[in-house]
């Protein structure tokens, strides 16, 4: 199976503790410049009414279902209205600080899960146009404005007076009568603002702050730096010769108009399938070196950057008390510690290096005395064994999987197990591809909230797969329904050719619809624990357990269709298909775990330990040969273009993907064990505890409440192969 990812934004918008939304601004005070309420130390912001004037983020936005008005935001937006959002966070802030009042529940917990509403709404929409349509000035608007958000949320969680507002709540928490989700707010305050340093001395408080500003900064460069070296890669190809086993659709895909002219990128989906079928062995060597080497040299070269990272969040560790970033990460996640994380990657490695000793085997021998098999080499000769041995070729399913039928197909699952529907409206959107469902219950036929979609690569956009929101739940004073975005990287077909896909990309288009109805659902009144809210290695199980349906025979039998015949997928190709989806295995397990070790490595240093590091790329090497990963398996991400990890909100979490898989497989066997994949009770448990649940309660307790028991890590073994007696999912 392959994993995927999501990401919720920047790593700087994942640093916004404050995630209210909805909640109407401020009103402008009328004087020619604003400045912020005391609060010395933070730097002076001064924004006047002139740089104000028709600003879209300042106005109540008319558009459908409330979309932000995409066509009039222009970059020169987002920073003066930022600023003006900060300064009413600083006021809202200084109005719970300094209420006359007691503190109650109302007036300092709701307050602030409420506060940084017109922040929220700047900084949503900002994250979510620099991922997907970003040029040079928003990149630079980046480096300015994420630093701003860090000091103003470090300024929020060390100021003294707010905490000791929050402690007085918390001591009387056994007599409030507090409703289970008031509960849960308080309990959650209460430990973000300890867990973020509350409770530290002033000095202490004033280095981490300062570790914290750089971090930001780094993080965004380290950001910058990936997506333009991604862009910098292009192989220029004249001699058609050259493409030699790929198919049509895919050079028709590359080809540059007008001209004998193709261009390949590391863009993922153009480089997986030149590496899986290109023949040219020295062009495979190019895309490789270019995919694997990003960020690593030159002017866009990562290496240092990483290193100051791991050293910042190791020295930010030791100063709140915990031995490495890792310790501190996992603390509240269900691996509980960085040695249990690491002890369960290694338990899947073993088995996993032993099936990638025979699959490198299998392809040596049919490469024979030619040459020794390769890094480059793996996926083009991997594919060349499946076929071989399975009589199966992968770009045979393609016709069967047309965009449009297979999220139709996820829209169906979702009906059936959740009776919801989906409606295509027209709205504001950020990019002419992008396409807008409302969502609805079909019993009360209430609005749930909107469905987005942006299906296609292009310069603009970062790689990889994703979910994200324009706007978070929230149902205090007024019921605020989610915006919910989906982001795939699917290279755009020929003009007036249909969208077809492998097999991977329909399992990541349900993975990251998972994550969709995560936020779509959740009936939590709270944004500071609705939608996606838990420990990392709990919020992937929502989306990989819904790729279970995707490749089910009852649910491929009503969306895969030929886009030409209409004619459903053929049972023998679907037998095929499931006969060889434990192939490569040992590949695919390697290289992700991999990469997960790297994670937890770098991020289970202690600071004096970090301190010594000088080599990237050396570090890594050291890693890989103490785990025995074979020298042909590149990891799933080197360190250098590690956006989970150094730019986004994964750091010591990677493994989280896998640990969830152990979440997926046994949810989805407790389906198949009723004989029925959308059976009626178990998919209301389904939706009441865990995609309406968000982080009510702890991860395990949620899971327990949904299955009626604890997982087990067999039926992940036996989905891999690794097993004996392998149950048939059909």
């Amino acid at each position: 199976m392959t994993t995927k990812h999501f990401l919720l934004g920047t790593a700087a918008a994942l640093a916004l503790t404050l995630s209210a939304c909805g909640k109407k601004p401020a009103e402008d005070a009328g004087k020619a410049e604003v400045t912020q309420p005391a609060a010395a130390e933070l730097p002076e912001i001064v924004v006047s009414d002139a740089e104000l004037a028709g600003n879209p983020f300042r106005d109540d936005w008319a558009a459908a279902y409330g979309v932000p008005p995409f066509s009039q935001i222009t970059d020169a937006h987002y920073l003066p209205a930022t600023k003006k959002a900060l300064l009413e966070l600083r006021a809202e802030i200084d109005g719970i600080v300094n209420n006359p009042d007691a503190p109650t529940f109302d007036n300092t917990i709701v307050a602030l899960d409420q506060a940084g509403g017109s922040l929220n709404k700047v900084i949503l929409t900002f994250g979510n146009i620099t991922n997907t349509d970003t040029n040079d000035t928003l990149s630079e608007l980046e480096a300015e404005i994420y630093p701003m958000l860090t000091r103003e949320t470090d300024a929020i969680s060390f100021n003294p007076d707010l905490f000791k507002r929050v402690q007085a709540v918390y001591a009387e928490r056994d007599r409030l009568g507090l409703d289970e989700q008031d509960a849960r707010l308080l309990e959650l305050t209460n430990r973000n603002f300890v867990r973020n340093g509350a409770a530290l001395s002033p000095d202490v408080k004033a280095d981490v702050a300062k570790i914290n500003e750089e971090l930001s900064a780094l993080t965004t460069e380290f950001g910058k730096n990936l997506l333009l070296s991604t862009k910098a890669f292009k192989l220029e190809i004249t001699d058609e010769a050259q493409l030699a086993g790929l198919p049509d659709d895919f050079k028709n895909a590359i080809k540059v108009e007008g001209e004998n002219k193709w261009i390949l990128t590391v863009d993922r989906s153009v480089y997986e399938t030149f590496m899986t079928q290109g023949e040219n062995r020295d062009l495979r060597k190019q895309m490789f070196d270019g995919y694997r080497l990003r960020a690593s040299s030159g002017e866009y070269d990562n290496g240092p950057i990483l290193i100051r990272i791991a050293q910042l969040r190791a020295k930010r560790a030791e100063l709140m008390g915990y031995t490495s970033h890792a310790a501190y990460q996992l603390e509240t996640r269900m691996a509980k510690t960085p040695q249990q994380a690491e002890e369960f990657l290694a338990r899947v490695l073993e088995p996993g290096l032993e099936r990638a000793k025979e699959e490198r085997a299998d392809m040596q021998a049919m490469i024979g005395d030619d040459f020794t098999l390769e890094g480059q080499d793996w996926w083009f000769y991997a594919e060349k064994v499946r076929q071989a041995k399975y009589a199966f070729d992968g770009e045979v399913l393609k016709p069967y999987f047309e965009l449009g039928a297979v999220r139709q197909g996820a829209f169906d699952v979702a009906t059936k197990l959740f009776n919801i529907s989906f409606t295509p409206v027209e709205t504001e959107k950020w990019n002419p591809v992008v396409q807008s469902f409302e969502v609805k219950d079909l019993e009360t036929g209430e609005h749930l909230g909107l469905f987005m979609t942006d299906m296609y690569s292009r310069d603009s956009k970062r790689g990889g797969a994703w979910m994200s929101s324009f706007r978070d739940a929230s149902n205090v004073g007024e019921n605020i329904r989610p915006i919910v975005s989906n982001n795939l990287n699917i290279t755009p077909p020929a003009k007036g050719e249909p969208t077809l896909m492998s097999y991977d990309q329909v399992e990541t288009l349900f993975h990251e619809f998972g994550h969709g109805l995560h936020g779509l659902l959740t009936k939590i009144k709270y944004s500071t624990f609705s939608g996606l809210d838990g420990p990392r290695d709990y919020t992937e199980f929502p989306a990989q357990l819904l790729e279970h349906w995707a490749g089910d025979p009852e649910v491929l039998g009503q969306y895969a269709r030929h886009y030409k015949t209409g004619e459903i997928i053929p049972q023998d190709l679907v037998d095929k298909m499931n006969a060889a989806s434990n192939f490569n295995q040992g590949f695919k397990t390697t290289e992700f775990i991999a990469a997960s070790l790297l994670d937890l490595r770098w991020h289970m240093l202690s600071s004096e330990e970090a301190a010594k590091i000088t080599d990237a790329r050396a570090f890594e090497q050291q890693v890989l040969e103490d785990y025995g990963v074979l020298p042909e398996i590149e990891p799933r991400y080197r360190s250098q273009y590690f956006s989970h990890i150094f730019a986004g909100g994964y750091s010591a979490g990677y493994y989280a993907y896998l640990w969830s898989e152990i979440l997926d497989a046994d949810g989805f066997m407790a389906f198949k064990q009723t004989g029925d994949i959308y059976n009626p009770e178990l998919s209301a448990k389904l939706k009441k505890w865990v995609y309406e649940s968000g982080g009510l309660r702890e991860a395990d307790e949620l899971y327990r409440n949904f299955r009626g028991s604890d997982p087990t890590i067999e039926p992940l073994l036996e989905n891999r192969g690794f097993a004996e007696d392998k149950p048939s999912e059909g």
